[in-house]
């Protein structure tokens, strides 16, 4: 790799001190370092940006990632992250082993892992992607929803909870894990659908197939007139009202991570539930 895209959460890289770091490494070597340019306060991607850069580094947390990977996944450029966050589950390179990684991207030892998104529509004109999840939640006031489910056609369910987790096997280690969902593979193929805080005995996530499509339709709306947020990686993209759908099934697009070490997934998931 020559040519590296620097991409920093400013808020945890405040003073510059790690940024300033991998630049003056990625120099040392001959190589170079690409900035993104900001309008209005976000960055934008240049048009030509697939001829320019072999690869991103973001520099910051799993979420920082996440907003990255959404931005740069119609540019099929690999990403690595660095991680100044807690638990890391995506970023990669842990801050003591930044040049070692330089290192290795340099000399092309590494692989690429492949991570499935979602898409979501919702009615003619709304389309948003996911990296960990889709989710559907109340808006406001606290009160129960009613939300009806319906897998490939056929109707499955009316769940009366506080919202629902739409998530891939990355985002099973996120929100949906938090609301009892199980933890999966991150490169396995598979949709899931975990409640929160149902309003049922039965409060289990279910696992579908990634070539399933759910839609969730928002039922009645008990005492409270506040829409249904739905939200794409935590970023809130759009108001539901009763009646209203959503269709999400798997997208065409995947978000490629770059690998460095060796290290399996469950030895990961060992070092991370340490304490917890």
């Amino acid at each position: 790799m020559e040519r590296f895209y620097i991409i920093t959460n400013q808020r945890k890289d405040d003073n510059k001190k790690i940024t300033s770091r991998i630049q003056a490494y990625v120099k040392s070597k001959g190589k170079t370092c690409i900035f993104p340019e900001y309008e209005n306060g976000h960055w934008v991607i240049p048009s030509d940006m697939e001829m320019q850069i072999d690869c991103a580094i973001v520099i910051g947390g799993d979420g920082t990632l996440i907003q990255v990977s959404r931005k740069l996944v119609f540019h099929n450029i690999p990403i690595l992250g660095v991680n100044l966050g807690t638990l890391g589950y995506l970023t990669e390179v842990e801050v003591k082993n930044i040049e070692e990684a330089i290192d290795q991207l340099i000399a092309g030892d590494y692989t690429i892992e492949k991570r499935m998104m979602l898409y979501g529509k919702i009615g003619k004109n709304k389309r948003e992607i996911a990296l960990n999840d889709i989710v559907v939640a109340r808006k406001g006031h606290l009160h129960i929803m009613e939300l009806n489910i319906y897998v490939n056609g056929e109707f499955l369910n009316a769940y009366h909870a506080d919202g629902l987790i739409i998530s891939t096997p990355t985002g099973s280690t996120a929100y949906s894990l938090s609301a009892g969902g199980p933890i999966v593979e991150p490169t396995a193929a598979m949709i899931l659908l975990t409640p929160i805080c149902s309003h049922a005995l039965n409060k289990s996530s279910i696992v579908f197939s990634a070539g399933d499509e759910i839609v969730i339709e928002i039922g009645k709306n008990r005492g409270a007139s506040e829409g249904v947020a739905v939200s794409f990686d935590g970023l809130e993209g759009a108001m539901l009202e009763v009646g209203e759908r959503i269709v999400i099934r798997r997208a065409r697009e995947t978000t490629k991570l770059i690998k460095l070490s060796n290290t399996s997934f469950l030895e990961t998931l060992r070092e991370k539930m340490k304490g917890n």
